[in-house]
Protein backbone atom coordinates (compact mmCIF):
# COMPACT_ATOMS: atom_id res chain seq x y z
CA UNK A 1 0.00 0.00 0.00
CA UNK A 2 1.49 3.41 -1.22
CA UNK A 3 1.75 5.94 1.59
CA UNK A 4 -0.94 8.00 0.21
CA UNK A 5 -3.42 5.68 0.78
CA UNK A 6 -2.29 4.64 3.88
CA UNK A 7 -2.98 8.30 4.98
CA UNK A 8 -6.38 8.46 3.33
CA UNK A 9 -6.97 5.35 5.49
CA UNK A 10 -5.82 6.55 9.07
CA UNK A 11 -7.88 9.83 7.61
CA UNK A 12 -11.01 7.83 7.61
CA UNK A 13 -10.43 6.38 10.92
CA UNK A 14 -9.04 2.81 9.38
CA UNK A 15 -8.13 0.38 11.21
CA UNK A 16 -10.54 1.01 14.25
CA UNK A 17 -9.10 1.37 17.09
CA UNK A 18 -9.77 1.58 20.62
CA UNK A 19 -8.35 4.71 21.44
CA UNK A 20 -8.08 4.40 24.96
CA UNK A 21 -6.75 0.79 25.16
CA UNK A 22 -3.89 1.59 22.61
CA UNK A 23 -3.11 4.46 25.16
CA UNK A 24 -3.51 1.93 27.99
CA UNK A 25 -1.06 -0.71 26.92
CA UNK A 26 1.15 1.91 25.80
CA UNK A 27 1.46 3.31 29.30
CA UNK A 28 1.43 -0.19 30.77
CA UNK A 29 4.55 -0.88 28.82
CA UNK A 30 6.59 1.89 29.63
CA UNK A 31 5.41 1.17 33.77
CA UNK A 32 6.81 -2.15 33.48
CA UNK A 33 10.11 -0.78 31.75
CA UNK A 34 10.74 1.82 34.07
CA UNK A 35 10.33 -0.38 36.91
CA UNK A 36 12.58 -2.61 35.39
CA UNK A 37 15.76 0.34 35.74
CA UNK A 38 14.33 1.12 39.21
CA UNK A 39 14.79 -2.33 40.01
CA UNK A 40 18.31 -2.47 38.18
CA UNK A 41 19.59 0.63 40.42
CA UNK A 42 18.36 -0.61 44.12
CA UNK A 43 20.07 -3.99 43.51
CA UNK A 44 23.33 -2.30 42.76
CA UNK A 45 26.48 -3.37 44.62
CA UNK A 46 29.70 -4.53 44.92
CA UNK A 47 30.00 -6.69 42.19
CA UNK A 48 29.06 -3.21 40.22
CA UNK A 49 31.99 -1.30 41.81
CA UNK A 50 34.20 -5.00 40.97
CA UNK A 51 33.04 -4.60 37.37
CA UNK A 52 34.31 -1.05 36.78
CA UNK A 53 37.45 -1.73 38.61
CA UNK A 54 38.04 -4.49 35.71
CA UNK A 55 37.65 -2.58 33.12
CA UNK A 56 39.62 0.54 34.23
CA UNK A 57 42.50 -1.87 34.91
CA UNK A 58 42.25 -3.74 31.42
CA UNK A 59 44.95 -3.66 29.63
CA UNK A 60 43.32 -4.51 25.96
CA UNK A 61 39.57 -4.25 25.17
CA UNK A 62 35.83 -4.44 26.20
CA UNK A 63 34.47 -7.72 24.16
CA UNK A 64 31.10 -7.35 24.07
CA UNK A 65 29.18 -10.14 23.27
CA UNK A 66 24.94 -11.47 22.78
CA UNK A 67 22.51 -12.73 20.35
CA UNK A 68 19.32 -11.57 19.24
CA UNK A 69 17.60 -8.69 21.69
CA UNK A 70 20.78 -8.98 23.65
CA UNK A 71 22.98 -8.72 20.49
CA UNK A 72 21.07 -5.73 19.77
CA UNK A 73 22.38 -4.10 23.05
CA UNK A 74 25.19 -5.00 23.16
CA UNK A 75 26.13 -3.67 19.65
CA UNK A 76 24.93 -0.53 20.92
CA UNK A 77 27.07 -0.50 24.21
CA UNK A 78 29.74 -1.25 22.57
CA UNK A 79 30.06 1.93 20.99
CA UNK A 80 28.69 3.87 23.93
CA UNK A 81 32.01 2.25 25.46
CA UNK A 82 34.03 3.41 22.73
CA UNK A 83 33.08 6.42 22.04
CA UNK A 84 33.55 7.66 25.91
CA UNK A 85 37.08 6.01 26.97
CA UNK A 86 36.76 2.15 26.95
CA UNK A 87 37.80 0.68 24.17
CA UNK A 88 35.40 -1.37 22.80
CA UNK A 89 33.76 -4.02 19.88
CA UNK A 90 30.77 -6.05 19.60
CA UNK A 91 31.72 -9.68 18.81
CA UNK A 92 28.34 -11.70 17.55
CA UNK A 93 28.40 -15.14 19.99
CA UNK A 94 27.14 -17.06 17.19
CA UNK A 95 29.98 -15.87 14.86
CA UNK A 96 32.77 -16.37 17.83
CA UNK A 97 32.82 -20.13 17.23
CA UNK A 98 33.50 -19.71 13.15
CA UNK A 99 36.96 -17.49 13.74
CA UNK A 100 36.17 -14.74 15.80
CA UNK A 101 37.11 -15.75 19.07
CA UNK A 102 40.65 -15.01 17.95
CA UNK A 103 40.23 -11.52 18.94
CA UNK A 104 40.26 -11.77 22.22
CA UNK A 105 43.60 -12.30 24.52
CA UNK A 106 44.12 -12.21 27.98
CA UNK A 107 44.11 -8.88 28.36
CA UNK A 108 41.05 -8.39 27.24
CA UNK A 109 37.63 -8.59 29.64
CA UNK A 110 34.21 -10.34 27.84
CA UNK A 111 31.19 -8.68 28.92
CA UNK A 112 28.70 -11.28 28.08
CA UNK A 113 24.71 -10.31 27.83
CA UNK A 114 22.01 -13.04 28.13
CA UNK A 115 18.74 -12.53 29.83
CA UNK A 116 18.51 -16.44 30.17
CA UNK A 117 22.07 -16.90 31.38
CA UNK A 118 22.18 -20.19 29.03
CA UNK A 119 22.17 -19.07 25.21
CA UNK A 120 23.77 -21.85 23.80
CA UNK A 121 25.98 -19.89 21.80
CA UNK A 122 27.43 -18.12 24.66
CA UNK A 123 27.87 -20.99 26.92
CA UNK A 124 29.90 -22.85 24.46
CA UNK A 125 32.06 -20.19 24.17
CA UNK A 126 32.85 -19.98 27.96
CA UNK A 127 35.37 -22.50 28.03
CA UNK A 128 37.78 -21.00 25.53
CA UNK A 129 37.45 -17.57 26.84
CA UNK A 130 38.35 -19.03 30.43
CA UNK A 131 41.62 -20.97 28.11
CA UNK A 132 42.40 -17.73 26.72
CA UNK A 133 42.67 -15.67 30.06
CA UNK A 134 40.31 -12.65 29.49
CA UNK A 135 38.19 -11.73 32.67
CA UNK A 136 34.55 -12.14 32.54
CA UNK A 137 31.13 -9.68 33.28
CA UNK A 138 28.23 -11.11 32.77
CA UNK A 139 25.22 -8.64 32.52
CA UNK A 140 22.62 -11.76 33.32
CA UNK A 141 19.09 -12.32 34.59
CA UNK A 142 19.58 -14.93 36.24
CA UNK A 143 22.23 -15.26 39.05
CA UNK A 144 22.48 -18.55 38.88
CA UNK A 145 22.88 -20.04 35.11
CA UNK A 146 26.16 -21.62 34.02
CA UNK A 147 27.23 -18.16 32.13
CA UNK A 148 26.77 -15.93 35.75
CA UNK A 149 28.60 -19.13 37.47
CA UNK A 150 31.43 -18.95 34.80
CA UNK A 151 32.06 -15.05 35.22
CA UNK A 152 33.86 -13.21 37.40
CA UNK A 153 31.09 -10.46 37.91
CA UNK A 154 27.58 -10.90 37.76
CA UNK A 155 25.65 -7.79 37.28
CA UNK A 156 22.27 -8.89 37.80
CA UNK A 157 19.87 -7.75 34.69
CA UNK A 158 16.65 -9.68 35.88
CA UNK A 159 13.21 -8.42 35.93
CA UNK A 160 9.76 -9.14 37.25
CA UNK A 161 8.22 -9.71 33.62
CA UNK A 162 8.38 -8.45 30.31
CA UNK A 163 6.13 -5.55 28.75
CA UNK A 164 4.99 -7.60 26.31
CA UNK A 165 1.11 -8.44 26.76
CA UNK A 166 2.27 -12.46 26.25
CA UNK A 167 5.22 -11.56 28.66
CA UNK A 168 7.00 -13.36 25.67
CA UNK A 169 9.05 -10.55 23.38
CA UNK A 170 11.90 -9.32 25.45
CA UNK A 171 11.43 -5.90 26.32
CA UNK A 172 12.06 -4.51 29.74
CA UNK A 173 14.40 -7.47 30.05
CA UNK A 174 16.20 -5.79 27.06
CA UNK A 175 15.98 -2.40 28.68
CA UNK A 176 17.66 -3.15 31.89
CA UNK A 177 20.56 -4.49 29.82
CA UNK A 178 21.18 -2.04 28.17
CA UNK A 179 20.43 0.77 31.08
CA UNK A 180 22.55 -1.65 33.32
CA UNK A 181 25.35 -1.46 30.44
CA UNK A 182 24.78 2.72 30.04
CA UNK A 183 25.51 2.56 33.86
CA UNK A 184 28.43 0.87 33.30
CA UNK A 185 30.12 3.04 30.59
CA UNK A 186 29.26 6.58 32.25
CA UNK A 187 30.33 5.31 35.31
CA UNK A 188 33.87 4.47 33.64
CA UNK A 189 33.79 7.67 31.69
CA UNK A 190 33.38 9.50 35.28
CA UNK A 191 36.19 7.40 36.99
CA UNK A 192 38.38 7.94 33.79
CA UNK A 193 37.65 11.73 34.17
CA UNK A 194 37.05 11.91 30.49
CA UNK A 195 36.36 15.13 28.90
CA UNK A 196 34.38 17.22 26.64
CA UNK A 197 37.90 17.48 24.65
CA UNK A 198 38.05 13.86 25.06
CA UNK A 199 34.61 13.16 23.65
CA UNK A 200 34.97 15.75 20.86
CA UNK A 201 38.03 13.49 20.03
CA UNK A 202 35.99 10.35 19.55
CA UNK A 203 33.11 12.53 17.69
CA UNK A 204 35.03 14.70 15.07
CA UNK A 205 32.38 14.40 12.80
CA UNK A 206 28.45 15.82 13.03
CA UNK A 207 27.40 17.93 15.30
CA UNK A 208 28.23 16.72 18.50
CA UNK A 209 31.79 16.54 17.23
CA UNK A 210 31.46 20.48 16.38
CA UNK A 211 29.92 21.34 19.37
CA UNK A 212 32.59 20.32 21.38
CA UNK A 213 35.43 21.02 18.94
CA UNK A 214 34.38 24.15 17.44
CA UNK A 215 36.04 28.03 18.89
CA UNK A 216 34.73 30.88 18.38
CA UNK A 217 37.99 31.99 16.33
CA UNK A 218 37.62 28.98 13.97
CA UNK A 219 34.41 30.89 12.64
CA UNK A 220 34.23 34.10 13.59
CA UNK A 221 35.13 37.16 11.12
CA UNK A 222 38.73 38.17 12.04
CA UNK A 223 41.23 40.37 10.24
CA UNK A 224 40.67 42.26 7.60
CA UNK A 225 36.91 40.79 7.70
CA UNK A 226 36.52 41.84 11.24
CA UNK A 227 34.12 45.00 10.58
CA UNK A 228 35.22 48.12 12.56
CA UNK A 229 35.52 51.84 13.00
CA UNK A 230 37.50 54.35 15.46
CA UNK A 231 35.46 55.21 18.00
CA UNK A 232 35.49 59.09 16.89
CA UNK A 233 34.00 58.28 13.24
CA UNK A 234 30.81 59.21 11.81
CA UNK A 235 27.42 57.09 11.62
CA UNK A 236 28.31 57.06 7.98
CA UNK A 237 30.91 55.65 8.57
CA UNK A 238 30.04 52.90 10.55
CA UNK A 239 27.24 52.05 7.81
CA UNK A 240 30.01 51.73 4.86
CA UNK A 241 32.12 49.36 7.49
CA UNK A 242 28.83 47.66 8.15
CA UNK A 243 27.89 47.04 4.19
CA UNK A 244 31.42 46.60 3.16
CA UNK A 245 32.52 43.77 5.46
CA UNK A 246 32.02 39.93 4.74
CA UNK A 247 29.60 39.86 7.63
CA UNK A 248 26.80 42.34 7.36
CA UNK A 249 24.71 43.59 10.43
CA UNK A 250 27.06 44.89 13.07
CA UNK A 251 30.37 46.94 13.38
CA UNK A 252 32.56 47.17 16.00
CA UNK A 253 33.89 50.85 17.42
CA UNK A 254 37.26 50.38 18.49
CA UNK A 255 39.19 53.07 20.37
CA UNK A 256 43.43 53.50 19.21
CA UNK A 257 44.24 50.53 20.68
CA UNK A 258 42.10 48.38 19.26
CA UNK A 259 39.71 48.10 22.63
CA UNK A 260 36.42 47.33 22.02
CA UNK A 261 34.13 50.30 22.83
CA UNK A 262 30.96 49.75 21.19
CA UNK A 263 28.60 47.61 18.85
CA UNK A 264 26.63 49.13 16.16
CA UNK A 265 23.88 47.05 14.53
CA UNK A 266 21.72 47.59 11.47
CA UNK A 267 18.32 47.49 13.63
CA UNK A 268 20.29 50.26 15.95
CA UNK A 269 20.21 52.62 12.59
CA UNK A 270 16.25 52.01 11.87
CA UNK A 271 16.09 53.54 15.56
CA UNK A 272 17.82 56.46 14.93
CA UNK A 273 16.82 56.82 11.77
CA UNK A 274 13.26 57.50 13.01
CA UNK A 275 14.99 59.97 15.46
CA UNK A 276 16.42 61.95 12.64
CA UNK A 277 14.60 63.55 9.82
CA UNK A 278 17.27 65.12 7.77
CA UNK A 279 19.65 62.70 6.23
CA UNK A 280 23.09 64.89 6.33
CA UNK A 281 23.11 65.13 9.73
CA UNK A 282 22.23 61.74 10.85
CA UNK A 283 25.10 60.39 9.03
CA UNK A 284 27.37 63.29 10.15
CA UNK A 285 26.66 62.21 13.81
CA UNK A 286 29.33 60.56 15.70
CA UNK A 287 28.84 57.26 15.88
CA UNK A 288 30.00 56.99 19.46
CA UNK A 289 26.81 58.87 20.63
CA UNK A 290 24.22 56.35 18.73
CA UNK A 291 26.38 52.96 19.41
CA UNK A 292 25.72 50.65 22.20
CA UNK A 293 28.54 50.70 24.84
CA UNK A 294 29.75 47.91 26.39
CA UNK A 295 27.94 44.97 24.46
CA UNK A 296 27.87 41.67 25.23
CA UNK A 297 30.79 39.87 23.81
CA UNK A 298 32.85 35.90 23.85
CA UNK A 299 35.89 35.59 24.23
CA UNK A 300 38.52 33.80 21.86
CA UNK A 301 38.87 30.33 23.01
CA UNK A 302 35.25 29.84 23.91
CA UNK A 303 33.30 27.18 22.36
CA UNK A 304 31.60 28.31 19.48
CA UNK A 305 27.96 26.66 20.99
CA UNK A 306 28.17 28.41 23.85
CA UNK A 307 28.68 31.84 21.87
CA UNK A 308 25.32 30.50 19.70
CA UNK A 309 23.65 29.75 23.04
CA UNK A 310 23.80 33.51 23.96
CA UNK A 311 22.94 35.08 20.64
CA UNK A 312 20.08 32.39 20.67
CA UNK A 313 18.77 33.71 24.49
CA UNK A 314 19.58 37.21 23.62
CA UNK A 315 18.31 37.28 20.14
CA UNK A 316 21.29 38.64 18.60
CA UNK A 317 22.40 38.10 15.20
CA UNK A 318 26.13 39.63 15.26
CA UNK A 319 28.37 38.78 18.45
CA UNK A 320 31.33 40.59 19.12
CA UNK A 321 34.49 38.68 19.69
CA UNK A 322 37.18 39.78 22.17
CA UNK A 323 40.74 38.63 23.64
CA UNK A 324 41.69 38.33 26.67
CA UNK A 325 42.54 42.07 26.74
CA UNK A 326 39.29 43.10 25.36
CA UNK A 327 40.76 44.17 21.94
CA UNK A 328 37.77 43.74 19.30
CA UNK A 329 39.62 40.74 17.14
CA UNK A 330 36.60 38.87 15.11
CA UNK A 331 33.04 39.25 14.71
CA UNK A 332 30.24 36.01 14.90
CA UNK A 333 27.22 36.06 12.37
CA UNK A 334 24.18 33.65 13.35
CA UNK A 335 24.26 32.64 9.73
CA UNK A 336 27.98 31.34 9.70
CA UNK A 337 27.11 29.47 12.82
CA UNK A 338 24.11 27.81 11.60
CA UNK A 339 25.97 26.60 8.18
CA UNK A 340 28.79 25.25 10.59
CA UNK A 341 26.37 22.69 11.63
CA UNK A 342 25.99 23.95 15.02
CA UNK A 343 22.20 24.35 15.06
Amino acid sequence: MKMEEINRAVAAGAPELDAEAVLAQARRTLDIESRAIECVAERLDEQFVRAVQMLMAMRGRAIICGIGKSGAVGRKLAGTFASTGTPAYFMHAAEAVHGDLGMINGEDIAVLITNSGETDEIVRILPIIARRGAGIIAICGNSTSTVARAADVVLDASVEREACPLNLAPTSSAVAELALGDALAMSLMAARGFSTEDFGATHPGGQLGKRVLLKVEDVMHGGEQNPTVPVDATLESALLAMTNATVRGAVSIVDADGMLRGLFTDGDFRVVMQSESDRNALMARPIAEVMTRNPTTTTVGTLAFTALNIMDEREFDNLPVVDADGRAVGMLDIQDLMKAGLV
